[in-house]
């Protein structure tokens, strides 16, 4: 089964993600099993956010596989019996799946944890905060203080030298 939902809302991280309603391609196989539904497959889009260093934006397209089972109410006592974690394991709802969190389980964790606009991202000036992308002359004129008494030494000796 293919289609394009909308994606749900915070498909995604603080930095980056699928802007909430934005397409999301889904091309799935549900096949029913002993214990349930299993649906595999894989779920495209585009993510969105900041780069970490300059703040610039970040376009990333996002094609990840999904292989998640829906198993049937009364199986789900027994696989958390069996050792599953409670939150582990998905439930039907009816004749219905609820796509969503196993949607965020696959998606956020393939979304890059520092996302770049590029590799070799230069970032920004850490005196004056310009993209040093735009210039990459950029530099700015800087005294280590721990030269700063001698600075006022060589302009001692300047003006002797003028009397």
């Amino acid at each position: 089964m293919q289609l394009t939902e909308g994606a749900p809302e915070d498909l995604g991280t603080d930095v980056i993600g699928i802007p909430t309603g934005t397409d999301v391609e889904l091309d799935l196989r549900l096949e029913a099993v002993m214990e349930g539904v299993l649906v595999s497959g894989s779920v495209r889009g585009q993510a969105v956010g900041e780069c970490v260093r300059c703040l610039g934006e970040v376009v990333e397209n996002v094609d990840v596989h999904l292989t998640e089972l829906y198993v049937y109410p009364e199986r789900a006592a027994v696989a958390v019996e069996d050792g599953d974690d409670e939150e582990d394991v998905r439930e039907l709802e009816g004749d219905l799946v609820d796509l969503e969190p196993a949607l965020r389980d696959a998606v956020v964790p393939a979304l890059p944890f520092q996302p770049l606009c590029r590799p070799d991202c230069p970032g920004l000036c850490s005196e004056c905060g310009a993209r040093l992308a735009d210039d990459p002359d950029h530099s700015h004129e800087t005294l280590d203080p721990r030269w700063a008494a001698l600075g006022s030494l060589a302009s001692q000796v300047d003006e002797t030298k003028e009397s």
